[in-house]
Formats: structure tokens, sequence, C-alpha cells
């Protein structure tokens, strides 16, 4: 038998594969901060209040939030966390006077929590432990007079576990999304100087290990902030560069560019090494963490570049295959370098962070000169909508634990808090997910509740017995829990929840009882807020905001046409894309989410990722077409006609895309006419055009085909 295949390996290889080291780690760092502060509390001070807010503060926000990250960064977001649950501790405990007041809490304090998610990740970890802040202090008994003390217990246990994440087995740092962008920049710049020859494959992996899915959350781009966003349009610039060398190289154009061609142009030899040396000065940037001192944009470039290719177009005068292969490989040069301009520019302001005069354009990177203040809104305001998914899911959890609150609060059950604790531990954004997270829970629970009874009593009021095993007790079910599933981590934390609660006050088997009422009962009122709010999470919504996106960026394909033909030139106003920038904003959450959910990881069918990607190909080129390809005259009547040929047939397959994402039976599929021989000679604005335009069907076409029809296949994760 080989070593691999026995069941020591085999073992291994699963403790392995579920993060034992760092889930051990964890359990023990919470453990030490627990038990520390509800000893020194109880048996030291006698104040059972102080030991019970020490003892689940970093349960609360060490085990039961995901806050990601080092352990520095773990205890900055927890120490940051603090002011917060202070806040929420003393707002509890003034409106557990009546149960409607703590029901009305609940549900402002449950909503702005979960929708913290928004600001990034770490705000969306430490949210589940805030709740529990408020959860904890919001339950009779009415008592203000403590209020004091639970803030005190409350400050020791996070400090305690903010100590621990620093000192005591610390989470390593993991991989930052900073140096996989300098990684893929420096294969860009490599491959644009002819230092390396990757195939096409080879190039789209570099660009495949940008994907924020990669990364721990700590480490993704996703706040509000001017820095996170610039590192965040770094990251698609440098995949979409690959993803654009990549083209090149399947059609032999990068090789020509290189200058293994026999038409290679003095334009193109001109602008390439400074399209290269951008690149690597970018990368370099990166790598050092902060900016170079001199701004080397690509503006002025890429202007004396298209007024090169102007002259000569001129002075050929002719038309010819040689001459219109030169202007192609113009062209997709030209998109390379925009690529690269919006790499450059985005890594400057991810590393500095601070506000700067307006850069060109202005739709894309408005955040760079947008107050702090603003960036905040807009991104609150941009997803208070029915289409944000961020938006559902906090409006879910605030009903649920609103409902769970009122339910407790006028039954009167025994640990009421248990109730919500369960909607908010076992809450999930499907009803599939909620309902099998459910039934696991209560198998645990009924085993730990008899297990519990059985312990409760078989050592009667013995607290110096519970002391003992108290601490062993969390370190066993802080560990082995997370890595066996719900039904054991229920459990187990029956277990630990009653023998912390028997040296508090006397208790009998009738605890374990209540935890199972309170836990089905909070189970019940999760899964019915899942099965009525969105139940199918982000399945549909991926599917209604990849629509909307496509409908925006049709309409942008059209408008870009139209302002490169008006005459005179200049006279039509270049598309906006602000709306399309909200759609994508959107979709790109949707997806983040529909990515996270089992149905996406087990269906296949659309590739929502090659939408996204198709998309911002779109809003680049509405951006750089007007900018840098303006005619200086207008445009012969027979080449306006070929470009709005070409604009309706990809604008038509950007409109039946948006249909399939809708479910809808999209129109049928029309033959692009065949364009009449041109009378004039090529110009550079039409070459630029029809590049782009052909670039982006081939791109829809690839995606066309994986989209499912009307009661089709389900989406693939991809």
């Amino acid at each position: 038998m080989r070593a691999e295949s026995s069941p020591t390996a085999r073992i291994g290889a699963f403790l392995a594969g579920a993060g034992w080291t760092g889930i051990l780690h964890r359990s023990v760092r919470v453990t030490v901060a627990s038990a520390t502060g509800f000893y020194v509390f109880l048996y030291g001070l006698d104040e059972p209040v102080l030991a019970l807010y020490a003892l689940f503060a970093p349960i609360a926000l060490g085990l039961l939030s995901a806050v990601p990250g080092s352990g520095r960064q773990r205890a900055e977001v927890m120490l940051k966390a603090l002011p917060v649950g202070l806040a929420l501790v003393a707002l509890g405990t003034a409106l557990a006077v009546r149960t409607w007041a703590a029901v009305l809490g609940m549900l402002v304090v449950g909503f702005l929590l979960a929708f913290a998610a928004v600001a990034g990740p770490r705000p969306a970890g430490a949210a589940p432990g805030l709740q529990l802040f408020y959860i904890l202090a919001c339950f009779p008994p009415y008592a203000p007079q403590t209020l004091g003390l639970r803030l005190a217990g409350l400050s020791t246990g996070v400090v305690l576990l903010a100590l621990c994440e620093v000192v005591l087995l610390p989470q390593p740092g993991g991989a930052t999304y900073r140096s996989a962008v300098a990684r893929a920049v420096v294969v860009a710049g490599d491959t644009l100087a002819g230092r390396t020859r990757l195939p096409p494959g080879a190039l789209r992996a570099e660009g495949e290990r940008l994907r924020l899915s990669v990364f721990p959350p700590a480490e993704r781009p996703a706040g509000p902030g001017r820095a996170v966003r610039g590192l965040a349009q770094a990251g698609s610039a440098a995949r979409r560069l690959l993803e654009q060398l990549a083209h090149l190289t399947e059609t032999g154009q990068l090789h020509n560019l290189l200058g293994g061609g026999r038409h290679s142009d003095r334009a193109s030899r001109w602008l390439l090494p400074q399209v290269a040396a951008r690149c690597a000065d970018s990368a370099a940037a990166l790598r050092a963490g902060r900016a170079a001192p001199a701004p080397q944009r690509l503006d002025e470039a890429i202007g004396a570049f298209q007024r090169m290719r102007m002259r000569q177009g001129a002075k050929t005068g002719a038309e010819g295959p040689g001459v219109v292969a030169v202007l192609r490989r113009q062209a997709a040069l030209l998109g390379v370098a925009e690529s690269v301009r919006a790499l450059e520019i985005s890594v400057r302001v991810g590393l500095d962070g601070r506000r700067t005069a307006p850069i060109e354009p202005r739709e894309l990177f408005w955040y760079t000169d947008a107050p702090t203040v603003r960036l905040w809104l807009r991104r609150f305001a941009g997803n208070l909508t029915v289409r944000s998914v961020q938006f559902h899911n906090a409006l879910r959890i605030a009903l649920a634990l609103g409902a769970a609150r009122l339910v407790a609060g006028s039954l009167d059950l025994t640990h009421g808090f248990w109730v919500l604790l369960a909607v908010l531990t076992l809450s999930r954004t499907t009803v599939g997910e909620t309902w099998a997270a459910m039934r696991q829970a209560v198998a645990g629970n009924l085993a730990g509740a008899v297990a519990a009874g059985a312990l409760l009593i078989g050592l009667g009021e013995h607290t110096d017995a519970y002391a003992a095993i108290l601490a062993p007790g969390m370190l066993v079910a802080f560990s082995v829990g997370p890595l066996l599933g719900i039904a054991w981590a229920q459990a187990l934390f029956t277990l630990v929840v009653a023998t912390a609660f028997a040296q508090i006050t006397p208790a009998t088997w009738r605890l374990a009882e209540a935890r199972i009422v309170d836990v089905v009962t909070g189970s019940l009122i999760g899964l019915l807020c899942a099965l009525l709010a969105w139940p199918s999470g982000a399945h549909r919504e991926v599917r209604r905001t990849m629509a909307e996106l496509l409908r925006d960026c049709a309409s942008l394909i059209r408008a870009t046409v139209a302002a490169l033909a008006a005459v005179p030139p200049g006279s039509a106003p270049p598309p906006s894309t602000l709306h399309a920038l909200h759609r994508m904003r959107l979709a790109e959450s949707a997806y983040a989410q529909f990515r996270s959910e089992p149905a996406a990881r087990a269906a296949a069918g659309a590739d929502w990722h090659g939408v996204l990607i198709a998309t911002h190909q779109i809003l680049l080129g509405a951006h750089w077409l007007p900018r840098f390809d303006l005619p200086a005259t207008g445009l012969p009547p027979d080449a306006v006609a070929r470009a709005w040929a070409d604009a309706r047939a990809a604008a038509g397959t950007v409109d039946r895309l948006a249909a399939l994402c809708d479910g809808e039976r999209p129109p049928p599929k029309a033959s692009r006419p065949a364009a009449a021989p041109a009378s004039t000679p090529p110009l550079p604005t039409l070459v630029d055009l029809e590049a782009w335009l052909m670039s982006l069907r081939a791109q829809l076409s690839r995606v066309e085909a994986g989209l499912p029809g009307p009661g089709g296949p389900h989406e693939r994760g991809s």
C-alpha cells in the first residue's frame, strides 16, 4: 500500500485541508482570553456580571466572528470595534426596559451591522460579534445599574483577546493582493519588452491569479477608500492587459509588434518601449509600496502616437493589405497602451491614497479627487436598492433578529438570547443552506442537551468541578466543533454554555432543555425569514444585475459610434458611463456572493466572469475611443455606414446576452450585413473602432455559448 493512501495519510490530508492548525490556534487564543477573565472576575472578585461579559466577548469576536487577517490585523479590528461594542451594550441595557423597545433596537442594530459588509471584509467579519453584544444586553433583567460592570467585563474580554491575537500563536499574514498585482504587471512588462514569450494559456493563468476569491478576505481590496479602490482598479487593469496580450499572441500580432514581422512600423516601435517601461515602473512601485516621485503617464505618448498614425495615413494615401495590417496592429497596441495607462494611474492612487487633481477620464477615476465622506456615502447609498445582495442580506437578518427578539420577549423564554444567537449563527443566504444548517444544529443540540443534562445531574452544585472542566471543554469545543461541522459545534457549545452558567447561578437539567427550545425556536424563525426574503440567495439577482449591466453596455456601444461619427467632429458628447459603473458594482457584488454559495460550486452553465470581463472592455473603449480617436474631419458616408453596421451587430449580441440572463427568449441572431468596399483609404479611427468591436464580438460569442436559455441549465461559478 502506498503511503499516501494509508489511513494516517488520509486523516492528515483531511486535517490540513480543513485548516486544523489555524482552528486549533484560534481555539487556544479564545479559550485563554475567555477563561482568564471569567475565572478572575467570578472567583477572584465574585462579580458574575463582569465574568459573564468577559466570557462572551472573546467568544463573540474570536469565534462567532470571522475577522480576517494576521494576528496584528485582527487585534486592530477588535480594538477598533470595542467602542462600537460598548455603545451597543449601553443601548441594549437601556432598551431592555420594554420588549417593543428592544425589538425596535434590534431591527435597527441588526440592519446597520449586517449592512456594514459594504464597507469591506473586516467590518463584515466583526459584525456578528457586535450583534451579540447588543443581544446579550437587551434581554431581562432590566438592570441599568449594572451597566458599568457590563462595560468593564466587555472591555476586559476584548483587550485580552486582542493581546492573545498578537502574542499567543498569532495568525500569520497571507499573500497580499498588491504583490500579486506586481507579479502580473512584471509578466506583462516582460512580454511587451520581448524578454519572455509565454503562451496564451499561461498569460490568462496569470490573470486568473488576481481573482479576489483566491485571496484571504483581509487582503481583498473591497473597501470604499481611495487607496483600496485604486488597488482594485489596478488589478482589473492588469487582468485586462494580460487578456489582451494573450489575444495578440494567438493572432500573431504581438510577434509583429515586437519586430518579428515585415510590417513593423516606426510609430509602434516608438510607443512600445514606453508602454513596457511604464509596466516596469508600476511593478517596482507596487513592490516598494510607494509611488515613484515623478509621474510618467502615457497621456502625452498616446496622443503623439495617434498624431504619428494620422500623418502616416495621410502620406500613404492608398489602401492596401500591408497598410491595413499595420493599422490593425497599431490599434491593438493602442488598446494595450490604454490598459497600461489605467494601470499606471490606479497604482499611483492605490499606493498614495490622497486626493488628487481630476484625472481623465473622470468617470473612471472619479474617486481620486472625491472627499472621503463622499466615498463612504456613495458606497452605502449605492447599495440601498433592492438590486443589492448586501441590502437583501441586511434586511433579512434584521427582520429575523427582530422577530426572534419579539418571540423570545413575548413568550418570556428562559435564556431567550439563545433564540437570537441561533438566528445569528444559522442564517444563510439561501433557504436550502439555512434548512441544512438548522437540521444539523437541532440534531447537535439534542445530543448536547442530553449530555449537558447528564452532566448537571451528575455534578449537581459542585462549582469547583464545573470550573475544572470549563477551560478544557472550551478548548475541545472551539477546535473540534468547527472541524467536524455544525452538529458537533452546537453539541459541544451546549456543554460549554451549561458548564459556564452552572457556575454563575444554580442550574438543573432544565437549562439544557431551555437551550433546545430556544435553538429550535430561533432556527424556525430564521428558516421562515429565509423562505420569505430572497430564498434563492444571489442566484436570481446575479442574472438580473448582469442583464441590466449588459443593456447599459449595449447603449454605450451605440453612443460611442455616435460620438465618433458626429458631424462636425466633437459635436456629440462622449457617452456617460456612470450608470453602467453603478450597475457593474452591483453585478460584481452579486457575483461575489453567488460564488460563495454551494449551488454555484456545484452548478454548470453561464460564465458570469466572462460577462464582467466583456463589460469592462466595453466601458474602457467607450472612454478611450472618443478621447484618442476623434477624427479631425467628418468621416466619409460609406465609412460611417460600415461603423454603424459593426456597432449594431455588437450591440445586438449584447442585447441577446441580456435577454438570456433575464431568462427571456432572445431575438433571433441577425446576420451581419456585408459592408461595401470603401472608396477612401483606411482611417485609424475606423480601424481602431473595428478592432474594438471585433474583439468584443469574439468575447461575447464565447460568453453567449455558455449562457443558458429560458429554462436552461444553472450558472457556472467560474
